[in-house]
């Protein structure tokens, strides 16, 4: 497999910054002609429904 083209340094410290900092969620990277173009970062925050759960909990028994 040859490469048609180095990847510059500043973007693979990018990528790398960014996925240290993720941690759920996705890190997508666009490539045209071999080259990245564009990279998109989603971060997933979830939260638990304590209440909720408690309250479904209590009517169970």
């Amino acid at each position: 497999m040859s490469l048609k083209h180095q990847v510059d340094q500043k973007v693979l410290e990018k990528i790398k910054a960014m996925l240290e900092s993720l941690d759920f969620g996705t890190l997508q990277i666009t490539v045209h002609d071999s080259q990245i173009t564009q990279i998109d970062k989603l971060e997933k925050h979830r939260f638990p429904l304590q209440a909720k759960e408690k309250k479904q909990l209590r009517s169970r028994q």
